[in-house]
C-alpha cells in the first residue's frame, strides 16, 4: 500500500465507526475513496440531489441543515454525513455546506454496503442513527451485567410469611422446615398502603416486618422470652425493601447502605421473595462489600481514616473492570454513607443517646448517588420540632463536629462553603427547614438560588428518614407551581457553560494552575446536573439521582422526544471521562482532579466529548425559553 493510501487508512482508523473495523475493511475503504476539496461557503450536498457516497471529513468543518433551512448539526474532522440518504432512497435529506476550507473523502455506496453487511458495530452506528455519544454510552453499559440483571432472577421460592399472632416457636419451626434464614411478618387489614397487598383469594394483608436467624438469637433467645411470645411483639417495624425489577446492583447497594443482610423483594406491594447477601455476592468483586463491612467493624475514627487507601483502590478496580458511571457513583456514595453512619454510631456511643430525634441529611453528589473519588462533604442536621437550642444544641454540635472531623480524616474534605451540620444555620428543627425551602422558592435571590442548588439534592443518611421525606414532598409539591423560581433557577444554571468555541473547538481554562485544560466538573457534569435538576423540579420528580430524574422527565412533555436520552448519554460520557482521568491520576501517583488536557485524549474520545458538550450547550439554550420569566403586572 502506497504512502497516500496508508495515510488515509490510518486517519480513518482513529475515528468511530471506522476505529473498530478489521484491517481488510479499512484497506478496502482506503483503496476506493475519492478526495475532494471545498472552499469556505461552498455547497457540498443540495436537497434532493442523488447521493452515491458516504462523506467523511478529513479536515475542515461542515454544517448540515434540515430541509427548511434550520441548522441540524455542525461537524468536524472525523465526522461522517450522508449515511441517512444512502440507507433510504439515495436522495439528500440534509443539505450540507463547508463553513471553512474542507477536505472530504467520498466512500462509494458499494463499500458502504459492504461495511454494513460485514461489521455489526458499523451497521448499528449508521442504521440505528446512533451517534458517537449513544454508542459510547451503550458500550459502557454493556460491559457489566449487574446493571441489567433483575433481582427477581435470583429468587428461587416464595417467602415464608406468618401472622403477627403466630408464636415465635411455631415461626421458628416454619423457618426450619422451609430451610429459610428469614420470614416476613404480616397482619390482616391495611393501615400502611406502601406495604399492603392482596393474596390469591382477595384478602388484604399488610407486611409489618422481617425476622431473621439473627433476630431469633438476639431478641428472643438472648432475652429469655417464652416460646409462646407472638412474633408481633418482637418484630422490628423497620422495613427495607426493593422492587422485583430493580437490578442486582441496586439490591446490593440497598443492603450496603442500610447495613442489612436480608432484603424483601416486592412486585408492587406484594412480597415475592427474600434475597440474602450471599445470593448476590457472586455478582460483586468483593472489594466493595468487604470495604463496607470493614468500615462498620472499626471502633475509632483513626481506624476509619486508615481505610482511605482502600477506597481509592476499590475505585480503581471498579473502573478497570468496566463499571459505568452509575455503578461507580452509587458504590462511592454507599461507601461515603457507611463512613458517615459509623461515625454517627461512634458519636452516639460517646455522647449518649440523642435528646430529641434527628436526621443526618446528606446533600450534593452523595444524595444523588453520584460521588467521585474527588469530593468534599455537604451535610446538615434536621432536628425534631421538640428541639430546644439552650438544652440540646451542645449535644448536636458535638455530634456534628465529631462526624465532620472524622469525614475529613477519611478523605472527605471540609466544605469550603461551610455547608455542614457544624454550621448553626444548617442544624435546625424540621419546621425551620420547611420555612427555608418555602422562602427559597417564593423569593429566589442569588443566595437562595445557591442554597436551592445545594439542598434540593437531599437524602437521609441516618436517623429519622421521615424528616427528609417531608422536605422532598414539600419540594415536589411546591416547585412545579413556582414559575418565578424555575425561571430564576434556569438563568442561574447558565452561569457555567460547556467549553465550546466557534466551530466546536475547545475553550481552555486559563487560571494559571490548569492552563490549557478543561475542568470536566465545572464545565460539564456540574452544569448538566443543574440543568436536569430544574426539569425535575418542574415535573415534581422526587428522584435525586440525575439518571432517575431524566427517566421521570422523559414521561412528561417538558422536553422533545428523545432529548432525555441524549442528555443521559452525554452525562454518562462526561462522567466516565472524568472517572477515567481520576483513575489514571491515582495509578500514576498524582492527586486526582477534574481537569483534562484535550491533547492527551484519544481522537475518538475527544470527538465524542465535543458531541457531549454540544448536547449540553443546546439544552442550556433551551432552558430560558422553556422557563420564561413571568410577566410582572403593573399596578394601576
Amino acid at each position: 500500500m502506497d504512502v497516500e493510501l496508508l495515510e488515509i487508512r490510518q486517519h480513518m482508523g482513529r475515528f468511530p465507526p471506522f476505529d473498530g473495523l478489521s484491517d481488510d475493511l479499512l484497506d478496502a475503504i482506503a483503496e476506493q475513496v475519492e478526495v475532494s476539496y471545498f472552499k469556505t461557503g461552498s455547497s457540498i450536498l443540495a436537497l434532493n440531489d442523488i447521493l452515491n457516497d458516504l462523506c467523511y471529513i478529513r479536515s475542515g468543518a461542515v454544517e448540515v441543515y434540515r430541509s427548511q433551512g434550520e441548522l441540524y448539526n455542525r461537524l468536524g474532522e472525523g465526522d461522517i454525513f450522508g449515511h441517512f440518504s444512502l440507507l433510504r432512497n439515495h436522495k439528500v435529506r440534509l443539505p450540507a455546506k463547508a463553513i471553512e476550507d474542507t477536505l472530504l473523502y467520498f466512500i462509494p455506496k458499494a463499500v458502504f454496503q459492504r461495511l454494513c453487511d460485514e461489521d455489526e458495530h458499523f451497521a448499528d452506528f449508521v442504521e440505528l442513527e446512533r451517534p458517537r455519544l449513544e454508542s459510547a454510552a451503550e458500550q459502557q453499559k454493556k460491559s457489566n451485567d449487574m446493571m441489567v440483571t433483575r433481582i427477581r432472577k435470583l429468587l428461587t421460592r416464595y417467602p415464608v410469611m406468618v401472622e403477627t399472632s403466630t408464636s415465635v416457636q411455631l415461626a421458628a419451626q416454619q423457618m426450619s422446615d422451609a430451610q429459610a434464614s428469614a420470614l416476613l411478618v404480616i397482619k390482616e387489614g391495611s393501615d400502611n398502603p406502601r406495604y399492603s397487598f392482596k393474596d390469591s383469594e382477595g384478602q388484604t394483608w399488610q407486611m409489618c416486618g422481617i425476622l431473621t436467624d439473627s433476630d431469633f438469637r438476639t431478641r428472643i433467645v438472648a432475652e429469655g422470652l417464652s416460646p409462646q411470645t407472638s412474633v408481633g411483639e418482637v418484630v422490628s417495624s423497620r422495613l427495607i425493601t426493593i422492587q422485583s425489577d430493580a437490578s442486582v446492583y441496586e439490591a446490593m447497594l440497598t443492603m450496603l447502605r442500610s447495613n442489612v443482610h436480608h432484603l424483601p423483594v416486592l412486585y408492587r406491594q406484594r412480597p415475592v421473595g427474600v434475597v440474602h447477601l450471599s445470593d448476590i455476592i457472586r455478582y460483586e468483586t468483593h472489594s466493595g462489600l468487604y470495604l463496607v463491612s470493614n468500615i462498620f467493624n472499626q471502633s475509632s475514627a483513626q481506624g476509619l481514616a486508615r481505610l482511605a487507601p482502600d477506597v481509592r483502590a476499590a475505585f480503581v478496580r471498579m473502573v478497570q473492570e468496566g463499571a459505568n458511571s452509575q455503578m461507580v457513583g452509587s458504590a462511592l456514595s454507599t461507601i461515603g454513607r457507611s463512613f458517615t453512619r459509623r461515625l454517627l454510631e461512634m458519636a452516639e456511643a460517646e455522647l449518649g443517646p440523642p435528646p430529641v430525634p434527628y436526621c443526618f441529611m446528606v446533600n450534593g453528589s452523595m444524595a444523588r448517588n453520584e460521588q467521585s473519588i474527588v469530593t468534599d462533604q455537604d451535610n446538615a442536621l434536621i432536628l425534631s420540632d421538640e428541639f430546644n437550642p439552650e438544652e440540646h444544641d451542645d449535644y448536636f454540635y458535638a455530634l456534628a463536629k465529631m462526624v465532620s472531623d472524622g469525614l475529613d480524616a477519611c478523605g472527605y474534605t471540609y466544605c469550603k462553603g461551610d455547608v455542614m451540620a457544624t454550621n448553626t444555620q444548617w442544624r435546625q428543627p424540621l419546621s425551620v427547614w420547611k420555612g427555608y425551602f418555602q422562602d427559597w422558592m417564593a423569593n429566589p435571590t442569588p443566595e437562595r438560588l445557591l442554597h436551592s442548588s445545594i439542598f434540593f439534592d437531599l437524602d437521609s443518611c441516618y436517623g429519622e428518614d421521615l424528616f427528609v421525606e417531608t422536605l422532598q414532598d414539600l419540594i415536589a409539591e411546591t416547585a412545579p407551581k413556582s414559575p418565578l423560581f424555575l425561571a430564576a433557577m434556569a438563568r442561574n444554571a447558565l452561569n457555567r457553560t460547556p467549553p465550546l468555541g466557534f466551530f466546536r473547538t475547545f475553550v481552555m481554562e486559563q487560571d494559571g494552575k490548569h492552563n490549557n485544560s478543561i475542568n470536566l466538573k465545572r464545565r460539564g457534569t456540574a452544569p448538566m446536573v443543574d440543568l436536569v435538576r430544574i426539569h425535575a423540579l418542574a415535573c415534581g420528580s422526587k428522584a435525586q439521582n440525575s439518571f432517575q430524574r431524566l427517566n421521570d422527565i422523559s414521561k412528561t412533555q417538558l422536553l422533545a422526544t428523545g432529548m432525555s436520552d441524549k442528555l443521559s448519554y452525554a452525562f454518562e460520557f462526561l462522567c466516565m471521562s472524568r472517572v477515567r482521568h481520576q483513575m489514571i491520576d491515582l495509578q500514576e501517583d498524582r492527586l486526582p482532579d477534574n481537569n483534562i488536557e484535550p491533547e492527551n485524549v484519544a481522537d475518538s474520545e475527544r470527538h465524542t466529548l465535543k458531541d457531549a458538550f454540544q448536547v449540553l450547550s443546546n439544552a442550556q439554550k433551551f432552558l430560558k425559553y422553556r422557563y420564561p420569566m413571568p410577566v410582572q403586572r403593573q399596578g394601576r
